[in-house]
């Protein structure tokens, strides 16, 4: 897809007025985060879970390349192929290699976001290959002409009014909103193709270091289907994507299901290792898997924001954002939304391509206290406004080489540090501190209403350009402490004047 990320004000602003778009995403994303809560709160030992799974992320990230490694060997030794991506159009010439190789043109495909992230299917019909997404949700915005929107469900953001109109428009089947017609219309439509296909291409939620499995979780059974029908199965996925044992595979299976989509477990998880074998009588007659670093390891050299490496994409966080609940997916501009989205996405693409994500939260928390594997999400985020904050001007969009500008122009750099400079000298001074909030309620009072303030002329409007801004109060909190509860109790320096 194309990246608009630089646009994240604007996509923002759609977003807001969207009815259709408001709706969808307040039903879905209310029962997403309930039941997903109702299912962590039945294991009494759910924090001691969360514990395992930082602690067992933190041993990959410390150690990637050696478990990287053992992964590899233990595929290979089971008859699989290994291949290693530096860049997502690496990742792309070693799928597309391997379908023209064998005469593939049509491929079946299990949910894979990093697929999204390779931009896989323009490349694969520029090369007159057919993918078909196997997803039910990933379909439905196949047939849209749109990316998804969530980790997890990709088509959040579609009401059923929509996904009916669209299946009658494309498939031209009789339009009926009825969600057991509309799988069905789908189910149809899929099967034939998983049949046909000469590749099936999945992503993995994990792969196993000491066995050279990949783990597979689903609801609908597609997965498991173009991982076992066609002769050729590849497999793309992040070099973060490794756990160390069965073991531990045990503990973040117990954790994904229920964090994601509230279930106990998803109704079907494949565990594969290596194609199949003489006495078998199903699966492909080739595994091929993809090992796609495509800035992972830059991640990996940045000792604070290397945390986001432990996300295992649940979109826990993406259900408890408030930024993400009122904006939906497409806002951030690329396939990873939300608060990971917005550490993530820099990461990946470069801080100067995705400026104001970082911004884009309310560092509320939520997020850190969703995540399954403990990510400090916010801590990120600021690490990275940190990093933003201190990039030079970048060129212009239109330049030859040029990048979308980062929202730091110099003469706007020059002002952040007089304003910081100013509030550091105001809020080191009681008495400067209290004439401040005095002249701020003598200048806004005029233009309030029921002790509200909907507009502030710039160059300070930035604020309710948003949401409406509190009057500050008669009097402060210091003057009414000091005349009333802490009269005679209050000990040490008087700081209200």
């Amino acid at each position: 897809m194309d990246v608009a990320t630089h646009r994240f004000r604007e996509n923002a602003a759609a977003a807001l007025a969207d009815e259709p778009l408001q709706q969808a995403l307040a039903k879905a994303l209310r029962q997403a985060e309930s039941v997903a809560a109702a299912a962590a709160a039945e294991r009494a030992d759910w924090e001691d879970l969360r514990a395992r799974a930082r602690a067992m992320k933190e041993e990959v990230i410390d150690h990637l390349d050696w478990y990287l490694d053992q992964f590899a060997a233990q595929v290979e030794a089971r008859g699989g192929t290994v291949h290693w991506a530096r860049t997502a159009a690496e990742a792309r010439a070693i799928v597309i290699g391997l379908a023209t190789a064998r005469g593939v043109r049509l491929v079946v495909k299990g949910k894979s976001m990093a697929s999204e992230e390779i931009d896989l299917n323009p490349a694969l019909e520029a090369a007159g290959i057919r993918p078909v997404e196997g997803d039910l949700g990933e379909y439905i915005v196949q047939l849209a002409g749109q990316p998804p929107s969530h980790l997890t469900t990709p088509a959040i953001h579609l009401a059923r009014g929509q996904i009916a109109d669209l299946f009658h428009r494309v498939l031209g089947v009789e339009r009926n909103e009825d969600p057991d017609y509309l799988c069905q219309v789908a189910r149809q439509t899929l099967r034939g193709l998983f049949r046909e296909a000469g590749m099936g291409f999945t992503g993995a939620n994990f792969a196993v270091a000491e066995t050279g499995t990949i783990v597979l979780h689903e609801n609908e059974g597609n997965i498991r289907l173009a991982a076992t029908l066609p002769r050729l199965h590849v497999a793309l996925l992040g070099i973060e994507k490794i756990v160390p044992s069965l073991t531990d595979l045990a503990v973040v299976m117990r954790l994904l299901p229920r964090a994601s989509t509230g279930q106990r477990l998803t109704a079907y998880t494949s565990w594969i290792t290596g194609p199949r074998r003489p006495d078998e009588d199903d699966g492909p007659d080739e595994l091929h898997v993809v090992l796609l670093d495509n800035g992972r390891t830059r991640l990996l050299a940045d000792p604070v924001a290397r945390d986001a490496l432990r996300c295992i994409r649940c979109g826990a966080c993406l259900n408890a954002c408030p930024v993400f609940r009122m904006l939906g997916g497409h806002a951030y501009g690329w396939i990873l939304p939300g608060p990971i989205g917005s550490v993530l996405t820099p990461a990946l693409l470069g801080t100067d391509r995705a400026a104001d994500l970082p911004f884009a939260s309310t560092l509320c928390g939520a997020c850190r206290d969703a995540c399954p594997v403990r990510i400090d999400i916010p801590a990120l985020l600021l690490h990275l406004r940190h990093l933003i904050a201190e990039l030079p001007p970048a060129p212009a969009a239109d330049a030859p080489g040029g990048t979308p500008p980062v929202p730091l122009a110099p003469l706007r750099g020059a002002l952040e540090r007089f304003a910081v400079a100013f509030a550091s000298r105001i809020l080191r001074s009681p008495w400067l501190f209290n004439l401040s909030g005095r002249m701020a309620r003598a200048f806004l009072w005029p233009i309030s209403r029921a002790g509200w303030v909907r507009w502030i002329p710039p160059p300070f409007n930035a604020w309710t350009r948003c949401r409406d801004f509190p009057l500050p109060a008669r009097q402060s909190f210091r003057r009414w402490w000091k005349e009333n509860a802490g009269a005679g109790e209050a000990s040490g320096p008087d700081f209200t004047e």
